[in-house]
């Protein structure tokens, strides 16, 4: 298989990747032309290092060099991250003319199986991780989970217990829970019985 024929293979699978997985699911539009361009540009930089007629010295001179830029940009979570070493990988993929045409369109298969599968919304869907800032001061996972199960109406799977603050009086809480059915239609015909006055309600705590 020549190299154009997994250069194309490349562009197709970053584009089911990113319009076709990542954006429908997580709508961050600022990271579209993070995923594409550095999918190309590992790609060029990969076929240009694979072809050219360069020492090991100079290899690692390069990423040596891309090691000291600092890429400052807003937090990703763990799903985006994902994504992020997908495209990656695709790039590598598409970009090394010495590998199997087969082999390297079963790894680019794979790879979007594998994350269409473990981010599809169906799996453990009812599955929730937050931070949650209690406001009272609490010393156990235990007392935590209880105020936790009643403010989030959920099932509670696990605690930690991250900073507790005497003098403030608060609780920052890091829990794992799934969510109730009937749960959201519950918080719903609450949220419409709620009084519109200046009352302030009563929880016993705050999600951050």
């Amino acid at each position: 298989m020549s190299i154009y024929a997994l250069i194309a293979a490349d562009l197709i699978a970053i584009t089911v990747l990113v319009f076709g997985l990542y954006f429908p699911r997580h709508r961050r539009r600022d990271m579209i032309v993070a995923f594409l361009s550095i999918n190309v540009g590992v790609m060029g930089v990969t076929y240009a290092m694979a072809t050219a007629d360069v020492s090991l010295g100079f290899g690692l001179g390069i990423f040596a060099v891309l090691s000291i830029i600092r890429l400052r940009s807003t937090e990703m979570d763990h799903s985006e991250i994902a994504y992020y070493f997908t495209a990656i990988a695709l790039g590598l993929l598409g970009g090394f003319p010495g590998i199997n045409g087969a082999v390297g369109l079963s790894l680019m298969g794979i790879l979007l199986v594998a994350i269409a599968v473990g981010d599809s919304p169906k799996l453990f869907s009812t599955a929730r991780t937050q931070q949650v800032m209690l406001d009272r001061a609490v010393s156990t996972e235990t007392q935590a989970a209880l105020m936790l199960e009643d403010l989030l109406d959920a099932d509670i799977k696990r605690v930690v217990i991250r900073k507790t603050d005497l003098v403030q009086q608060t609780t920052l809480c890091d829990v794992r829970y799934a969510v109730r059915e009937g749960s959201g239609a519950k918080a719903t015909q609450a949220s419409a019985l709620r009084p519109t006055a200046h009352t302030a309600p009563v929880a016993a705590g705050s999600a951050r």
